[in-house]
């Protein structure tokens, strides 16, 4: 009855796990590589027009940020990313983190690369661009200007003014660059930005008044990316338009869910808001403890624009006065320590929540902060990953030393319970009964052996969140052919791990299910033997479960990360070791020689 009852819960579990695994990996991805392929073949057809500027629809009591909204029916344009950069004067950037130039029409910081990044584990691929100019394919940029307030028709910088550099020389850590507009009207635009050793960017803005009028104007910032960008698709991972707001919280609005609705404001007086990739981001940090209004926005055109902006209070400007606003962009890689420094450095409220922990925030967190302490102790993220594997075991050794010990008794009890079977074979109450009396003078708990399996989910799915969505994991290699330890294994049992110059993944349909790499193999293995260390159930069909289980999870854990596997392997060896000792510690034979035995003579060895 109990392992029945333990091997139903860990069917139950194994199904649970594959139907998390069909909601959260496998279904999303399908859905958005149709929608992308779907998206694609729009584009092809209508061939939009580029928007003509970063504006968006204006939302209700909201005066819009440059005034109009985008304009689906502009000309289209054929440059490069490197022609449309050509296109204009620049001031460039040169960072340890970044490279890149701001662009002198408009005053937009739209041309960033990552320097510590590239799109593949080859170290001559291309450095990630993550921000681009209007004019060449997929813009994405930051722009920060004024909107007039109180009725005044005063002349604006907008996207086509062309600011001046006061001095020279490129913008890095040390060297700060400053911008000058003159409106000819008696206003002086003045813009100074800086940027740190890694991705903030300080725009301080100060408009000097030199006429005989006041004058009201709204400071306002805004991130913009025309087109709908390539995203993973996964349900853990939240791709899109991002954002804290104090008392509304985090706001994570997907691509669809803007289309969708596509406008949607929040007023708050502390936050920050963006739009963000898996590994990359672009925010906006308003001026601290001063009220804003925030909105996510998607422009309705056949090229949609989706947009995150805010806008200040009006700054009153009396005739001879000046005033200055302080605006910061983050616009790079989601490093850990970078966005929790910022946090607390720069005193930018919940930044912690650009990286998406997912729900088991309390368990993903602390231990990438194991991870990463090991990473720094041995310098690689394998072992570090075997190291906290021992550390979880340690942790959880009481929990686990009590459930093994409980299992072994179970086993020296078999025959009392096979008689007592016999015995009430016609008395379902009488049998339960007495088994329950058996187990309460051995002091057995028959659901004990179910403990090492609720205890490994939880730690299961919070390393799979670190191994997916942080970027110290990106490109992160063990050893030998594992070079990257958040993607698949890339060797294949159905090439003979390279040695057929053949790449299985190209089979349609089934193609993933051919990537059956060593580091899956070898889990499957030591879940096998893992398995077999008790005995072959005397039921055909359970014995045929627990035969055929190791290898449904073989092909199951092939497509996830790597270093999940490795894990899931070391994890089983560990587990093979305690439970082990702690049965020949009890007097309970080690049942793994003979069942394998037995197994391939094809008799399973009914209990005694």
């Amino acid at each position: 009855m109990s392992d029945n009852r333990n091997l139903l819960f860990a069917i139950l579990m194994s199904i649970g796990v594959l139907g998390l695994w069909e909601y959260m990996y496998a279904q999303p991805q399908r859905e958005a590589q149709q929608k992308a392929a779907q998206a694609q073949q729009t584009v092809q057809t209508q061939q939009p027009a580029a928007p003509s500027a970063s504006g968006a629809p204006q939302a209700p009591g909201t005066p819009a940020p440059t005034g109009a909204p985008a304009d689906s029916t502009a000309a289209a344009s054929n440059l490069t990313r490197e022609q449309a950069i050509a296109a204009s004067q620049r001031i460039a950037i040169d960072t340890p983190s970044i490279s890149g130039s701001i662009n002198l029409t408009g005053a937009r910081i739209d041309d960033i690369s990552l320097k510590n990044y590239r799109e593949t584990v080859d170290p001559n691929s291309p450095n990630i661009v993550l921000l681009s100019p209007q004019g060449g394919p997929k813009p994405f940029y930051a722009e920060y200007g004024y909107v007039a307030g109180g009725g005044a028709s005063a002349a604006l910088p907008d996207e086509r003014t062309v600011w001046t550099q006061t001095g020279t020389g490129a913008l890095t850590p040390s060297t700060p660059v400053e911008l000058r507009w003159d409106n000819g009207q008696g206003l002086v635009f003045i813009r100074t930005v800086s940027v740190d050793n890694d991705f903030l960017f300080t725009v301080t803005d100060k408009v000097e008044n030199a006429g005989t009028a006041p004058v009201s104007l709204h400071p306002y910032a805004l991130v913009s990316r025309h087109g709908r960008p390539k995203v993973e698709g996964f349900y853990i991972l939240h791709e899109g338009l991002l954002g804290y707001f104090g008392e509304h919280g985090l706001q994570e609005i997907t691509y669809d869910d803007i289309t969708d609705d596509p406008v949607r404001t929040f007023q708050s007086n502390a936050g920050w808001l963006g739009i963000t990739d898996k590994y990359w981001a672009t925010a906006l940090v308003p001026p601290r403890q001063e009220a804003f209004t925030a909105r996510f926005v998607n422009t309705q055109s056949a090229v949609p624009t989706f947009q995150t902006d805010y806008m200040l209070a009006a700054r009153n400007i009396a005739p001879g006065a000046s005033v200055e606003v302080k605006n910061q962009l983050f616009a790079g890689a989601k490093v850990v320590s970078v966005i929790d420094g910022y946090e607390s450095e720069q005193n930018i409220p919940r930044f912690e929540l650009m990286i998406d922990w997912g729900w088991f925030y309390f368990i993903t967190k602390p231990l990438f902060w194991v991870l990463e302490f090991f990473f720094h102790l041995v310098g690689n993220f394998g072992v570090s990953i075997l190291i906290t594997t021992v550390l979880i075991k340690l942790v959880f050794y009481p929990l686990a030393n009590k459930s093994y010990e409980s299992m072994s008794k179970m086993k020296k009890i078999q025959p009392e319970l096979v008689t007592m079977r016999d015995r009430f074979k016609d008395d379902k109450l009488a049998q339960q009964k007495a088994m329950m009396e058996l187990y309460k003078k051995e002091k057995i708990n028959p659901a004990a052996g179910c403990l090492p399996i609720l205890i490994q989910i939880p730690v299961f799915f919070a390393l799979y969140k670190v191994l997916f969505v942080t970027i110290e994991m990106r490109h992160a290699p063990f050893f030998g052919w594992i070079r990257d330890l958040s993607a698949p294994d890339p060797t294949s049992i159905f090439n003979l791990f390279g040695l057929i110059p053949w790449d299985p993944s190209s089979v349609p349909v089934i193609g993933a299910f051919l990537m059956l790499g060593i580091w899956p193999i070898i889990m499957g293995i030591t879940m096998f033997l893992q398995m077999r260390l008790n005995p072959i159930p005397p039921d055909p069909t359970q014995a045929m479960i627990f035969t055929w289980m190791p290898l449904f999870f073989t092909f199951l854990l092939a497509s996830f990360p790597a270093g999940l596997v490795i894990y899931w392997s070391w994890n089983n060896l560990l587990s093979i070791l305690q439970q082990a000792t702690i049965m020949k510690r009890q007097g309970v034979k080690i049942e793994l020689w003979d069942n394998l035995k037995d197994l391939f003579r094809r008799k399973p060895k009914p209990q005694e």
